[in-house]
């Protein structure tokens, strides 16, 4: 993997660049929509691929590994095979189920044994195997195994969950730097910085996370429940130590106006299910501000839910009517909403882009934050 950088913005950390995988270039700064167990829930890869716009998307090793299983996978020729997606894929290493699983799993030195949520079998993910299985897997970007440390945690957890972390990351490197991709193609390995909201703690890490020198990094542990301020004073801090040189991920963020903020603070990678997540509540993002399809004053609204989006459902189907799809709970409605906030989140980080390049990013982003998060 190649990271270019291509642009920085005079009045903030905002970056443009471009990473290159063997599945194809990434124009950053970049949403990923998120593929759990290897499909963007309600959205055809077709969809992802001409309507979102998509450029890379992720998988979950936790959940991959448990269905359809490594035999499968391996079988297939890998993720992209089984699934037909033809760009890059990023896999998360299982981290953070080690987080939101945390009454299904014991924590070791050697790994985290989990319970599984399907059949209640166990099985111990160490650094070592899940570099193995995300091998299997054949994501372009995989990431370390880390502990996420659950927020509010005082600091003397904190401390010892970075220090694990740092000790796994070096059975991860030592491990993926001994073996070699299955489906020849090239695969890179993202160490992930931790440290909860200590400044001491981000910083030592981010320092150890940098000194690995890999192709990227990535910030976990935030978006975990933290007041947004800690979010972005921590992501501040750990940019300024990260190489600029490397592409930078903020794991799991967030709402559109966390990830122009993330944006202005260095950040290159975004992921979140936020999007899909909220559309099949209801919830849709626009380029104007946040609707809730459910409520009435949409009910005879027959404008197209979002002109300015370049994307077919967006500018195709009324409100109106895809509120008649949600109070009636037909499928068709998830699908449409979905695609359109996807869509949407490509749109707005496509657009920080062009304003980075143009040199106005500063302005535009202030004034996209306000509209962004008001409620219509």
């Amino acid at each position: 993997m190649k990271f270019k950088l291509e642009h920085t913005d005079s009045k903030s950390k905002a970056r443009a660049g471009m990473i290159k995988t063997d599945h194809g270039d990434i124009q950053t700064p970049i949403f990923m929509p998120v593929g759990t167990a290897g499909s963007v829930k309600a959205v055809h890869q077709r969809e992802l691929m001409y309507d979102v716009k998509a450029q890379i998307i992720l998988g979950n090793t936790y959940h991959l590994y448990l269905r359809p299983g490594l035999d499968i996978l391996e079988k297939a020729g890998g993720l992209h095979k089984f699934n037909g997606w033809s760009k890059p894929i990023l896999t998360d290493s299982g981290g953070y189920q080690v987080f939101s699983l945390a009454e299904n799993r014991k924590l070791t030195e050697e790994g985290a044994v989990f319970k599984s949520h399907i059949d209640g079998s166990k099985h111990l993910f160490s650094p070592e195997r899940v570099m193995d299985i995300q091998r299997i897997i054949g994501a372009d970007i995989i990431m370390a195994f880390d502990e996420c440390p659950p927020y509010p945690c005082d600091f003397a957890y904190a401390r010892k969950s970075m220090e694990l972390t740092h000790r796994w990351l070096k059975r991860c490197i030592d491990r993926f730097d001994s073996t070699e991709g299955k489906y020849g193609y090239s695969q890179t390995l993202f160490p992930i910085v931790q440290g909860s909201v200590f400044p001491e703690l981000r910083k030592q890490s981010a320092e150890f996370i940098a000194s690995c020198e890999r192709e990227g990094n990535a910030i976990g542990g935030l978006s975990v429940g933290e007041p947004v301020e800690e979010m972005y004073a921590m992501t501040d801090m750990v940019t300024d130590i990260l190489p600029k040189d490397k592409p930078r991920y903020l794991m799991g963020v967030g709402t559109p106006a966390n990830i122009l903020e993330g944006i202005a603070l260095g950040v290159d990678m975004f992921d979140c299910v936020m999007p899909t997540r909220n559309a099949r509540n209801g919830m849709l993002f626009t380029s104007e501000g946040i609707i809730n399809i459910r409520n009435e004053k949409w009910k005879d609204d027959f404008s197209p839910i979002d002109p300015h989006i370049n994307s077919y459902v967006s500018s195709f189907y009324s409100k109106a009517y895809l509120r008649h799809l949600t109070i009636a709970k037909e499928i068709l409605a998830a699908q449409i909403a979905s695609i359109h906030n996807l869509s949407f989140y490509l749109w707005l980080v496509g657009q920080a882009r062009e304003h980075i390049i143009a040199g106005d990013f500063a302005v535009w982003k202030n004034q996209m934050v306000e509209k962004v998060s008001r409620r219509l």
